[in-house]
């Protein structure tokens, strides 16, 4: 691997860690704590706070803002942190936060990710493998977003909801409740609208797979969600309508977006 590169106007304390390989830009600052994996980039005028880690080869674009204080009026200085895993594209004017001692006290991003301009990842969240954030999406506080969830540009995500595996929210939507895995969601005020066929079939589902998800999701649609699935339960499921269900009957502090008329 290439030998670490810092810009001479780049201000690093001497306390932080810096992998083999890394490239540190022009007018970028990196606090005490900070720990960089291999090959970690930061193009120019980033900055690197608090007491966060940035998995290897994961490229951080100009002028984002990773690890300052949590935008959370409780906050009061406590020890907490922020962990980025491999390979994400973090791009311009991006904000990620680290936890609260209320929440937790980690911020944790996965691995494959993509956070396109001007996303923001609130304190508390964890957020999987291989998941984008669109220009100026907003993912707020305590947050759980599994793994391949996309989120639309223009949307936000209302504290404490969880967005399960695959699902998409399209863009200018605002999400104030669980989205089940694999769901579609999308208006000013977020209606589960089916589910992510894009998605489902880019990952292989077969036709069997999307014919079950969708009698599932008809059924869910009668009554209330949590009722409907502990009766689904009982009965032989595949393993994605398995998914969904266990999603449903898991903790949670929120309600459900229920379908679309």
């Amino acid at each position: 691997m290439a030998e670490t590169r810092i810009h001479p106007s780049a201000v690093v304390d001497p306390a932080a860690k810096i992998g083999a390989g890394c490239e540190i830009g022009p007018f970028c600052v990196l606090g005490p704590e900070v720990s960089l994996g291999r090959g970690v980039v930061l193009k120019s005028h980033v900055v690197v706070a608090g007491e966060t880690a940035i998995g290897d080869e994961t490229v951080v674009f100009p002028f984002a803002s990773l690890g300052e204080v949590p935008q959370d009026l409780k906050f009061r200085g406590e020890r907490t942190r922020l962990d980025i895993g491999a390979r994400n594209r973090i791009r311009e004017y991006v904000t990620m936060n680290p936890g609260t001692e209320g929440g937790g006290g980690v911020t944790r991003i996965g691995d494959d990710g993509l956070f396109m301009a001007g996303s923001h990842v609130a304190h508390d969240c964890r957020i999987g493998d291989r998941v984008i954030l669109v220009n100026n999406a907003s993912v707020a506080g305590h947050c759980v977003l599994e793994d391949d969830v996309i989120v639309g540009g223009l949307s936000g995500v209302h504290q404490f909801v969880r967005i399960g595996r695959g699902a998409m929210i399209g863009a200018v939507t605002m999400v104030t409740a669980d989205v089940i895995p694999f769901g579609l969601v999308q208006g000013p005020r977020g209606h589960l609208d089916g589910l992510n066929l894009v998605g489902l079939k880019r990952r292989g589902a077969s036709r069997e797979e999307i014919h079950a998800l969708r009698d599932t999701l008809a059924q869910l649609g009668r009554g209330s969600f949590r009722d409907t699935a502990r009766h689904l339960a009982e009965a032989e499921n595949g393993p994605m309508v398995r998914e969904v269900l266990d999603f449903i009957l898991g903790p949670s502090d929120r309600s459900f977006l229920a379908p679309h008329p």
